[in-house]
């Protein structure tokens, strides 16, 4: 237990005093993961809402694959952006390997099958006879689709915080493809890994403690907007 207590005291010690580490750190983790939930979600709502309103034969094995890749391993990913981007692969010519671009690559895979596979679910749970209608007041294809997420949103936010939370807790892919530089691609999970090899136990929970403060905040924030929208 006192480990624990020392944890948060070190937590609130780190951000009190205004850590110049601590702070690039959580700063570095919100970007990262912030641009990679912004690329899941410009591919992912868009595939999963052209999937939801498709009809094609393999359409539920595609929808089955998304649905898998929402359980995709972090390390295997990992794995597969490090092959693709060392430098005798497909992508080495980008040079991006133990850059925050490479996290941001290797994180988007990872959310990005969440993000499609809850959004195929939601705009499939609208009425059948939506799309027709809408359609039928003279929208274009376009404003049909933007008012069929709108009709979604509720679901599609969920969407945004489980591909949000899919990436800020993510450590495999991270360290696999970022190499956890100081000051360049250590993140908070990385960070804290690492201390809790050295057996800095503390710093390790300090750190922890800001990443959940961190979380629950972004989530909260979407929380009260999805909530704000909620049918009364």
């Amino acid at each position: 237990m006192d480990l624990i207590f020392d944890g948060i005291r070190h937590a609130i010690v780190l951000l009190v005093t205004l850590d110049r580490e601590t702070w690039g750190i959580t700063f570095l983790s919100l970007q990262i993961s912030g641009a990679a939930t912004l690329v899941s979600l410009l591919i992912g709502m868009g595939a999963g809402t052209a999937l939801a309103l498709a009809d094609f034969r393999g359409k539920r094995l595609l929808v089955s694959i998304i649905n898998t890749g929402m359980g995709l391993p972090p390390v295997v990913v990992g794995l597969f952006v490090t092959i693709m981007l060392w430098r005798n692969g497909p992508l080495g010519f980008l040079e991006m390997l133990y850059t925050p671009g490479a996290i941001i690559l290797a994180q988007s895979v990872i959310a990005t099958p969440i993000v499609a596979g809850i959004t195929v679910a939601a705009i499939q749970n609208l009425p059948r006879n939506l799309r027709l209608q809408i359609l039928a007041l003279g929208a274009t294809r376009l404003q049909m689709l933007w008012l069929l997420m709108r009709e979604a949103r509720l679901p599609l936010l969920a969407a945004v915080m489980a591909g949000f939370g899919g990436v800020i807790s993510e450590v495999g892919a991270s360290i696999m493809v970022g190499g956890n530089i100081k000051g360049y691609t250590r993140v908070l999970t990385t960070a804290t890994v690492m201390e809790t090899g050295m057996g800095n136990f503390d710093i390790a929970i300090a750190l922890g403690i800001i990443l959940l403060g961190l979380t629950f905040a972004v989530n909260y924030v979407l929380t009260l907007v999805q909530q704000h929208d909620r049918p009364r």
